[in-house]
């Protein structure tokens, strides 16, 4: 948590709005997308997918593969508690809602389903677009599964199973977006980034999820953003969004949301 806390401090001194970018891709992204004041009429299903879990006294036991909860070691959790204080925010639903609507991602791969909250918004955000999304523990993937068919989700699917075993078995040459949001941990995320980058084309988009959970976190996106494959970086604090359009003169942002 102090690590979180120095490294907040040290992005509100560097960061930017849209005001300090001179790049017109990013400029159109921040302005059009993270800045974008609409009221989707789908951001009712995303609040109410939200709640219904916010309300499950449901218990479910948890097989955890990844760096586990802050909150807490018990292995047997209620629904309700693991979508307040592990399920993506509101806000990052909505803003992953509003990506998928803006790029019209065709194909989504997410790591880490958890509760289906950041799989059901990328899967409203482009109705016409496939999410696949892994998760490692068997239970929560059954109830996140048949949550998201009850939620009218049809073009989402998940996957049950530890994330590097999957993943080369994955029959999608390419993906548009993807998500990493499972294993917070230094070496787990920079051995999916590589094993992924063969699944990049040239707008593909890459989201690193809690760059700042832990050092070995940040040290991690630090190495990405040196990549010689990796264009553009953008810092939101919470996420860290990567590019790889060719076309760009390599430039790293730093944005507040």
């Amino acid at each position: 948590m102090l690590h979180q806390i120095k490294e907040y401090l040290k992005f509100l001194k560097r960061s930017t709005n849209q005001h300090g970018v001179h790049s017109p891709f990013v400029y159109n992204l921040v302005t059009q997308c993270f800045y974008n004041k609409k009221k989707h009429a789908d951001y009712t299903l995303i609040n109410n997918y939200k709640k219904a879990l916010l309300k499950n006294k449901m218990a479910i036991e948890i097989t955890d593969l990844g760096t586990g909860s802050m909150y807490t070691k018990n292995n047997i959790r209620a629904i309700h508690s693991i979508a307040k204080n592990s399920g993506a925010s509101l806000k990052r639903a909505k803003l992953l809602y509003r990506l998928a609507n803006y790029f019209q991602f065709k194909t989504s791969l997410e790591l880490g389903t958890s509760l289906g909250i950041s799989t059901h918004a990328i899967a409203l955000g482009h109705k016409k677009g496939n999410v696949i999304s892994i998760e490692g523990c068997p239970k929560i993937a059954a109830f996140s599964s048949k949550n998201l068919m009850n939620h009218n989700i049809t073009n989402a699917e998940i996957l049950v199973g530890d994330f590097s075993k999957v993943i080369p078995k994955l029959a999608q040459p390419t993906f548009d977006f993807i998500l990493f949001d499972g294993n917070h941990n230094k070496t787990a995320t920079l051995t999916y980034f590589d094993i992924l980058l063969p699944k990049i084309h040239n707008n593909t988009v890459f989201i690193f999820d809690d760059i700042y959970w832990s050092k070995g976190m940040t040290e991690a996106w630090e190495i990405i953003k040196q990549h010689p494959k990796v264009k553009v970086t953008v810092d939101t604090f919470q996420y860290g969004f990567v590019f790889f359009r060719k076309e760009q003169v390599k430039e790293h942002f730093t944005i507040r949301l």
